[in-house]
């Protein structure tokens, strides 16, 4: 029986950053350095896949600090950590590597750099995201107020108009951060942004080549994991861009091909912190149900690269 005609679009870039590259090669660098096990605070990405492979390797990952021993290496996420977290580290004489992704050091300077300038602080983030939390956790409390939507600007409540200054998550749609940024600088003439875009290249990227990418496709399927923000961005920005059928996949097991009868043409594309290999198992399972013809949808080229820390360059 001849399967039917295929056209899978497979955007770039997709897939790993160059953050999530450096905090996969912390862990394994570590586990090669002190041996196991070592502990990792928190996910070192949002990918299920890429953690039970380290965790297969001899990292324990762990919600809090005072889960891991003193005498074991603990590691942070690649999201960042509040302040409080590599003090109690350090009070604890605990051996620890950052693996927080530099952009997001980047808004972490800015902010205490702007609190120190006496500026107040709003944060466009998500409650409870890791990285919102880490960001906000580098001031005092009450120093960052998070705003997660345009109906948010229009109700915090600052201590002075004139003394203010907002930073955002680094995985945020472009589009609505937009809108939000729009807001605050309405409400807030005076209020200062980053020196340079806090979304990073990576995330705007990867929304870059979906927006290109949907229009064409009868359906897309983004690879990535459900609490992966950037991951989720992706299918909001398909469907916003003329695709209808946007929905997000863990791997190749969860598509469901019943929604997909009828369709002859598929965009593909990954969350930062997906692996290729998990890609690659999905255009498998297309390739196995259908005549695939795979055309590339490039808007960038990426040769972004981040040193890893000293500590692990250093022999034991």
């Amino acid at each position: 029986m001849t399967k039917p005609a295929l056209t899978l679009y497979l955007a770039a870039p997709r897939g790993f950053c160059a953050g999530v590259d450096r905090a996969i090669k912390i862990v394994e660098m570590a586990l090669e350095k002190w041996g196991a096990p070592v502990y990792v605070r928190h996910e070192i990405v949002h990918n299920k896949f890429v953690v039970d492979d380290l965790r297969d390797k001899g990292a324990v990952f762990v919600e809090e600090l005072d889960e891991c021993p003193d005498d074991r290496p603990v590691i942070f996420s690649a999201h960042g950590v509040p302040k409080s977290v590599p003090a109690a580290a350090s009070a604890r004489q605990m051996i620890y590597v950052d693996a927080t992704c530099p952009l997001v050091s980047k808004v972490h300077i800015e902010a205490q750099r702007h609190h120190e300038n006496g500026l107040q602080m709003i944060m466009i983030g998500h409650e409870g995201h890791p990285e919102t939390v880490g960001t906000m956790g580098q001031l005092p409390p009450g120093e960052v107020l998070l705003v997660e939507t345009v109906e948010d600007v229009a109700h915090v409540e600052v201590r002075d108009p004139e003394q203010l200054a907002f930073v955002t998550q680094t995985t945020l749609s472009v589009d609505d951060t937009a809108d939000i940024v729009a807001a605050l600088q309405a409400r807030f003439p005076a209020i200062v942004g980053p020196h340079k875009e806090d979304i990073c290249y990576a995330t705007t990227n990867r929304q870059e080549a979906v927006k290109a990418m949907a229009p064409k496709a009868d359906a897309m399927l983004v690879v990535g994991a459900p609490n992966s923000s950037n991951s989720r961005r992706l299918v909001e920005v398909g469907a916003r861009a003329g695709c209808q059928y946007s929905q997000l996949v863990q791997r190749a097991t969860d598509i469901d091909w019943r929604a997909l009868e009828g369709i002859s043409s598929i965009g593909i594309t990954a969350g930062a912190s997906a692996p290729e290999v998990l890609i690659n198992e999905v255009i498998d399972a297309f390739r196995d149900r259908y005549d695939v013809t795979v055309e590339l949808v490039e808007t960038a080229q990426e040769n972004v690269e981040f040193k890893v820390p000293r500590v692990l360059r250093e022999p034991a």
